[in-house]
């Protein structure tokens, strides 16, 4: 429990960090490639296995 307030305290003096760009276009992108593969794979068994 100790350990939870430590991190708890630190976190909270922690300055807020706004994301860069890349960091931005990073989150996009793995986003958008996670959509389609799914999208790939529901089309590809019901295609194929249904």
């Amino acid at each position: 429990m100790e350990d939870e307030t430590k991190l708890a305290d630190e976190m909270k003096k922690m300055e807020y960090e706004p994301l860069l760009p890349i960091e931005k276009k990073l989150l996009v992108w793995s986003l958008s490639l996670g959509v389609v593969l799914l999208a790939l794979l529901i089309w590809l068994s019901n295609t194929f296995f249904s």
